[in-house]
C-alpha cells in the first residue's frame, strides 16, 4: 500500500454536468478534489457525511442551509451531515478540495 497519491494517475468520477472529482480515502476520511467547469451546478442535496473543504482555484458560489457565499482560493467551509447545500460556478472554472467523514462509499471507485 502506498501512503502517497498521484492525482495525475487517477481517473475522474462525474458528479454533475461539468463537475467531476478524483477521490482518495483511508479508513475514516475521504479526500475529493472537485473540478468545476464554468457555469456548472451541483444541485441542492444532503448526505449524512460531515463535509469540510477549501477553495483551491477560481470562484464558487456555495449555499449551506440557505446561507450563500462567494468563495475564493483559501476560503474554507464546514457542512454538517444532513444539511442542504449546493455549489455553482459563474463564468470561470473552479477547483475545491472536499473532505468527508466517514468515507462516502459511493465515491470509492
Amino acid at each position: 500500500m502506498s501512503y502517497f497519491k498521484d492525482a495525475s494517475e487517477r481517473t475522474s468520477l462525474d458528479l454533475a454536468p461539468g463537475v467531476r472529482t478524483q477521490t482518495f480515502w483511508g479508513e475514516n476520511i475521504l479526500l475529493s478534489m472537485v473540478t468545476f467547469e464554468a457555469n456548472s451546478l451541483v444541485p441542492n442535496h444532503t448526505h449524512p457525511h460531515e463535509q469540510a473543504g477549501i477553495m483551491v482555484e477560481g470562484e464558487l458560489e456555495l449555499s449551506i442551509d440557505g446561507e450563500v457565499r462567494l468563495l475564493k482560493p483559501g476560503d474554507m467551509y464546514i457542512i454538517p451531515g444532513n444539511v442542504e447545500h449546493f455549489a455553482r460556478t459563474g463564468d470561470t472554472a473552479a477547483k475545491a478540495l472536499d473532505i468527508f467523514s466517514p468515507v462516502r462509499a459511493e465515491f470509492i471507485y
